[in-house]
């Protein structure tokens, strides 16, 4: 009989023969990629928000779906360059493969838990997981989209989650180590800190800032890692995982800045300003004191000089000064001399130069991809060439500084941030309504029992898992009925578009007057 390739096998492996009556595909990672795309939660993220909320607004930008097709896009592009070349093909196989069907499935799969409202969605929920229900877990997107195709997605052959391979799972694993506790030493204590690892300066002991998976999920995440054993590091990403995670950058960097420049908010007089007085003023500017340059934070060029001294601060294995002042020079002349240089009007002109700029920008990112046998511990096996990782700096740095940035999107994210917090309190105050609790929707009733049996199971195996910030662990069948009721909250809420997050709340106040509304279907 001949021997299962350990990348193929999936939580089932045993249960079942062959492939479940509907996959379509033969290959095992096609059938991973079908898996996804048929999922309820990735036709959701057509309703969530990617940096501003498309509903109602009328503005034609990219969401989280439209986003998560791009970067599987540019993450298959990507594959599929490196496996063609033989000498290339010969390092991946020795760090566990790059298969372009896995590299799309996970690159589909990424952006599955980002709940509703994008970043400012995840940063509500996550203080509400950890102050309100004393999870010490909280929430993390990308360990939100780990739990989503292991457990709490129910359209796969397998009772929970879309039983997808070891690959697959793996290479959805962006920061491969959980919160606070796995693997052991933990990341976050290492002497160079991989990307993502450290604790948020502002919440010392709360646990690495960024992480993939949360304890109820460990025994997939230690089977996802498994294979790849003795070929990267526990802490690293698998090559997959590096390529979606470069293909996000990629995307990021660019189809953000093409939607602002669409709706006039990317201004070509602010942006020039910033990267003109930067290499004009760049020996006086490098000469100043950290104060003094953070007073005149909003005089131009100071903002572009910050950010290199934070990437010196951050990446000094990588930083590279004339590679800094290239990559400004390239974005100058491309996108304020090139794409902004004249107001998008909507004409063919205006749109074949948006295409224009993104084909170019795109191709040329790609073709910067390669792999390293012996990384940085802040870096991945596949990464952007020096000087494409500086300009990818300098795209993401003009979108924060002149979009994310901006006073109106912060008062927009204020009243989302309120609105979640709104409904999470709500959810949780109808949980434990021992008059309504037999009317709860469905599908909170049973997230409620699923966290539960999640819970119940670790409190009698390994209690230090679930201990909080008190350093606490829950206080008997009570406390774990607690973070089970917490946990269900948070995976209901996050499950929502924005849309239904709006229409939920409105529902529960008492504002709408319809009885039914898509709030209702879920």
């Amino acid at each position: 009989m001949r021997e299962v390739d350990p990348r193929h096998v999936r939580r089932s492996a045993g249960q079942r023969r062959g492939p479940a009556p509907a996959d379509l595909a033969a290959s095992p990672f096609r059938v991973d990629r079908d898996r996804v795309a048929a999922s309820p939660f990735f036709a959701r993220l057509g309703g969530v928000t990617q940096v501003v909320s498309p509903t109602g607004s009328g503005l034609l930008v990219h969401n989280r779906l439209t986003h998560s097709l791009k970067v599987a896009q540019v993450a298959r592009a990507i594959a599929e360059r490196l496996t063609a070349q033989a000498d290339v093909a010969v390092l991946l196989r020795r760090l566990g493969g790059c298969d372009p069907d896995v590299v799309e499935a996970a690159a589909l799969a990424h952006d599955l838990g980002h709940p509703p409202f994008g970043h400012i969605g995840e940063q509500v929920l996550d203080r509400l997981a950890r102050h309100r229900f004393g999870l010490p877990d909280g929430f993390e997107g990308n360990a939100q989209t780990f739990r989503i195709i292991t457990t709490t997605d129910v359209r796969g052959p397998t009772v929970s989650g879309l039983d997808l391979t070891t690959a697959t799972r793996a290479a959805v694993l962006k920061y491969p180590w959980t919160r606070l506790s796995h693997p052991q030493p933990h990341p976050r204590t290492m002497a160079i800190l991989p990307r993502g690892a450290g604790e948020p300066p502002d919440m010392p002991g709360t646990g690495s800032a960024k992480f993939s998976a949360y304890v109820t999920e460990l025994d997939d995440f230690t089977q996802a890692r498994a294979p790849f054993a003795g070929r990267i590091d526990p802490w690293q990403q698998t090559v997959e995982a590096a390529v979606m995670d470069i293909a996000d950058d990629i995307a990021y960097a660019i189809h953000d800045l093409e939607d602002f420049h669409r709706v006039g908010v990317l201004q070509h007089a602010t942006v020039s300003a910033e990267l003109n007085a930067w290499q004009s003023g760049a020996l006086e500017l490098a000469g100043m004191e950290t104060t003094e340059l953070d007073k005149q934070a909003r005089r131009p060029g100071c903002s572009l000089e910050q950010l290199r001294r934070r990437l010196h601060a951050k990446d000094s294995w990588v930083v590279d000064d004339e590679a800094f002042a290239a990559a400004v020079g390239n974005v100058r002349r491309e996108l304020v001399e090139g794409l902004l240089a004249a107001p998008f009007d909507g004409s063919v002109e205006a749109e074949q130069a948006v295409a224009d700029f993104s084909a170019r920008w795109t191709a040329r990112l790609v073709d910067g991809v390669a792999v390293l046998a012996e990384p940085h511990p802040r870096a991945a096996h596949a990464v952007l060439s020096v000087q494409h990782w500086h300009e990818v700096q300098v795209l993401k740095f003009v979108h924060h500084r002149f979009v994310l940035a901006r006073p109106d999107l912060a008062l927009h994210q204020r009243g989302q941030a309120r609105l979640l917090t709104a409904l999470v309190e709500a959810l949780d105050q109808w949980l434990t309504d021992r008059q309504e609790a037999a009317r709860l929707p469905r599908r909170l009733h049973d997230l409620v029992e699923l966290a539960d049996a999640e819970y119940t199971t670790l409190f009698g195996l390994a209690p230090e898992v679930l201990v909080d910030a008190t350093g606490e662990p829950p206080r008997g069948r009570d406390g774990v009925r607690a973070l089970a009721r917490g946990r269900a909250v948070v995976d209901f809420v996050a499950s929502l578009t924005d849309n239904q997050a709006g229409a939920m709340m409105d529902a529960l106040t008492g504002r709408s007057g319809r009885l039914w509304t898509d709030a209702f279907v879920l």
